[in-house]
């Protein structure tokens, strides 16, 4: 689709990057900046940063950033067009009447024909399940319990035992087999051709929170493995950034959101009235999926299973919420093995009960810890305390962690007033020091010293003209873009020229809208991210640069003079200008 620069423009510049993300991630500010867990990568230690005045987000542990066009394609995984109408729409900006180049065209039309196939899919296997052919899946369905109310809400559906069924099915609607492949429901094999995805299975239509079915998982009917499949992921289903019920569950008036594992746990605990529950897809609970709910509550419940691999995913996701500064509580199912069994059992009277008196997450997570040590045992009972020490240590507000020691304390008959000293050791040992001089760089969290040739001199430079837009004054005439011979640093440098000639000062967010290649985009992002935590005497400052922009001119010459071969002319004109470049010096007085 084709805007022009300046709507492009005019629809960033009123849509502020830290409101934006702010919406999706909790934010804190920190410096000039904010931070905040990376929402595109599992960590403990915030990496994640977000620029107000440059309009930019940068993550130095997985590289990830751009501006918030970028965001909300990376996040929402929308097309670029996708995420301009959803941000002219949240400014209230009037979008032109819009074109397609033909791929644009193509790839919108693709996700088009994906829904539309989803759609027809889902009614089918619907249609299929009160068929004499879906007798045994609705009977399964009907012995969990689930009602013909239910059945319908959920969609629930299933697919024929002849393997290509819904390929003939959606052959007769008019789909080509180069639609059906990137579906995600036919798969094609050079020798046997079509074949469909999900056969002789239970099927669960995959909603999203605007209600539009996205994707299938299936339960086999028979002993085949594996016992559930999921629809892989396609252009329109990414089963990290989506759970299944959250449709529903977003419009509970229920307090908060209860997590589980299955699919027909959320269902029988929506048949019983806690419609506020949902699932993750087939796989462990991940940071998109906990910042997509974070858009509806700030409480969370797990009721995951109660046996070894639901304690070990409880564990695992309450990292995740902690990190997102989500308080989570874990219910207890014991005896039972998951909510549907309990529910069944003793009916939602008793599952009420058991979230009265869910757990919270840290005490959850001592109890685990300490089932691991023989409290009997002076040495492990010594381990325990130091392990529970470390996790109490995490707890950033001094009021709640001083409540936590004092429960654990009471709890395990340990005397609060060691246990309170162990953990302020603990608290201050991990605490972060900050390195003088040093520039920050992405990957791997390292940071490198600004003389490290490792670096590479015309992105640093470009770095330091971002972060202080006063030395174009200083380097004016003695540097160009011209002298910026990387093709993605070059352009950069035209644009950064450019702006501070027209507007002084530079807007590096608005660069970003020029790169359409990915690789191109990631690279001039992270220069621009980057920023200095420099303390250093001005005359040190004057000679680093100096040191910089002579380095730069000299490759640049250097580069110019291999390809003057044959010019005598312009290589002596070129020799003489690399005898004056090691006269240059830079003066930031008065800049």
């Amino acid at each position: 689709m084709y805007y022009s620069d300046e709507i492009i423009e005019e629809v960033r510049s009123r849509n502020d990057i830290v409101d934006v993300i702010g919406s999706y991630v909790n934010l804190k500010k920190k410096g000039n900046s904010y931070s905040a867990c990376c929402p595109f990568h599992h960590e403990k230690t915030p990496s994640f940063h977000v620029s107000r005045d440059k309009q930019m987000y940068h993550c130095f542990g997985c590289d990830a950033g751009g501006n918030v066009y970028t965001f909300l394609m990376e996040h929402e995984n929308m097309t670029f067009p996708e995420a301009l109408e959803a941000l002219a729409e949240r400014a209230g900006v009037k979008l032109p009447e819009k074109s397609m180049s033909p791929a644009a065209k193509q790839q919108n039309d693709l996700r088009t024909r994906i829904k539309e196939m989803n759609r027809l899919a889902a009614g089918y296997f619907h249609y299929l399940l009160k068929t004499e052919r879906g007798k045994r899946a609705l009977e399964y369905l009907k012995g969990r319990g689930l009602t013909d109310e239910t059945i319908t809400r959920f969609g629930l559906g299933y697919s024929d035992m002849y393997r290509d069924d819904l390929y003939k099915y959606l052959k007769n609607k008019g789909y080509k087999d180069e639609e059906l492949k990137d579906s995600g429901l036919i798969r094609f094999d050079e020798k046997q051709g079509a074949a469909d995805w999900f056969w002789n299975r239970v099927m669960y239509p995959i909603v999203d929170a605007n209600n539009r079915v996205i994707g299938f998982g299936g339960r086999v009917m028979g002993d085949a493995k594996p016992k559930y499949i999921n629809t892989q992921d396609t252009p329109i289903f990414d089963k990290s950034r989506n759970l299944y019920g959250l449709n529903y569950a977003k419009k509970s008036k229920r307090a908060g959101i209860i997590f589980c594992e299955g699919y027909m746990d959320v269902i029988s605990m929506h048949q019983a009235g806690f419609d506020n529950a949902v699932a993750s897809l087939g796989t462990a609970l991940t940071p998109g999926q906990v910042n997509l709910v974070k858009r509806y509550t700030d409480r969370v419940y797990l009721a995951y299973d109660s046996d070894g691999a639901g304690t070990k995913a409880a564990l695992r996701a309450l990292e995740i919420f902690r990190e997102f500064e989500i308080p989570a509580r874990v219910i207890s199912l014991k005896p039972y093995k998951d909510p549907d069994e309990l529910i069944q059992a003793e009916g939602s009277d008793e599952f009420e009960r058991r979230i009265e008196k869910a757990q919270s997450g840290i005490m959850f997570e001592i109890d685990i810890l300490a089932g691991g040590y023989n409290q009997q045992d002076p040495q492990e009972r010594t381990e325990f305390q130091k392990e529970a020490a470390k996790k109490l240590s995490v707890i950033a507000d001094p009021l709640e962690r001083n409540n936590y020691v004092e429960s654990v304390a009471r709890q395990y008959h340990i005397d609060s007033g060691f246990l309170k000293e162990t953990v302020t050791q603990y608290g201050i040992a991990g605490s972060p020091h900050r390195t003088v001089f040093q520039l920050r760089e992405s990957t791997g969290r390292r940071t490198e010293d600004l003389a490290d040739s490792g670096l590479k001199t015309e992105r640093l430079l470009l770095t330091w003209l971002i972060n202080e837009n006063s030395l174009f004054d200083a380097l004016k005439g003695k540097i160009s873009p011209d002298d910026f011979y990387e093709p993605v640093y070059h352009s950069i440098a035209e644009e950064l020229f450019k702006q501070y000639e027209k507007e002084g000062k530079v807007m590096p967010a608005a660069i970003l809208n020029h790169y359409q290649s990915k690789q191109e985009h990631d690279k001039a992002a992270f220069i621009m991210q980057q920023e200095f935590e420099l303390e250093i005497a001005p005359e040190e400052k004057e000679k680093t640069i100096t040191d910089l922009v002579r380095t730069v001119k000299e490759r640049s010459i250097l580069y110019q003079l291999d390809h003057a071969k044959g010019d005598l002319a312009r290589t002596n004109e070129l020799m003489l200008e690399k005898a004056q470049v090691q006269k240059l010096t830079i003066s930031l007085k008065n800049k």
